[in-house]
This record gives C-alpha cells, structure tokens and sequence, in this order.
C-alpha cells in the first residue's frame, strides 16, 4: 500500500469531507452574521443532517467497494440540491433561503442567537475532524519514521 493508500484508508477521506463541509458553511453562516442588519436580506443554510446523510450513503459504498471495486478509496459523495462536490473534493454549497424566523419590519428575518448557536455548532464540528485528522497524520507520521 503506496502513501495514497495510507492517506484514503479508514475514516480519513470521511473527516476531509466534514471539514471542508464544515468550512464552507462556516463562511455561509458568517455571510448570514454579516448581513444581520441588511434591508430585505433573508438568512440562508443548508441541512447539516442532509450532508450527514449523504455522507453515511457515500461511506457505505467506500465499505461495500463501490462500483465493484474493492472496500476503500476515494470516498465518493453524491451531489444533492444542496452541495456539489467538486474533481479536488471542494464542497460548494447551494443554500436555501431559511424560515421559522420573525420577520422584521425592514424584511430581514434575522436571528443572532441561532446564528450564533449555528457558528459554534459548526465551529465544533470542524474542530473535532480537524483534531482527528491531525491524530491520523501523527500517527502516519510516527509509522514512517519507525519511532513510537
């Protein structure tokens, strides 16, 4: 097993996708923060438990082989109406305009404590698969060198 083979074995490519989930609806949600006092500015997301879903489905393909190939890999996440991964495996989102929130007399719907509570939820998320994906990359580090 060749280093490309280390870097996509286990749960490696499934933190990469996290993280660069987490990254781009970071920006999105501080897009939302920016906007809080806009005119007309409606706030927009997109589900957190869509992408879960989709990565669970991409995850049990890479298990199963895929196409026929055998288990691991790439790991190979599907396009929905709300992400498009792109050949480098960045993830652009396609955010939907959200509801539930009052709607002030100026049109904009804002709410800065679900804001908020969405930024450090995010914010968790990307730290925890970032943290993981250090630990995996000390661990290769420390095999590739033959040292505990």
């Amino acid at each position: 097993m060749g280093l490309e083979g280390l870097l996509n074995s286990d749960s490696t490519p499934t933190l990469r996708a996290v993280a660069r989930f987490a990254s781009a609806r970071h920006r999105l949600i501080l897009g939302n923060i920016a906007n809080i006092s806009t005119p007309g500015y409606q706030t927009q997301d997109v589900s957190v438990r869509g992408f879960q879903r989709e990565l669970a489905k991409a995850v049990e393909r890479r298990r199963a082989g895929g196409d026929g190939d055998a288990p691991g890999g790439e790991l190979d996440l599907k396009p929905t109406d709300e992400f498009r991964v792109s050949d480098s495996g960045d993830i652009a989102l396609i955010p939907q305009k959200t509801g539930g929130n009052v709607l002030f007399h100026d049109r904009n719907n804002r709410d800065l404590e679900r804001l908020m509570q969405d930024l450090t939820e995010n914010a968790t998320m990307f730290r925890l698969a970032t943290d993981l994906l250090r630990s995996r990359t000390a661990m290769l580090e420390s095999a590739i060198r033959e040292r505990p």
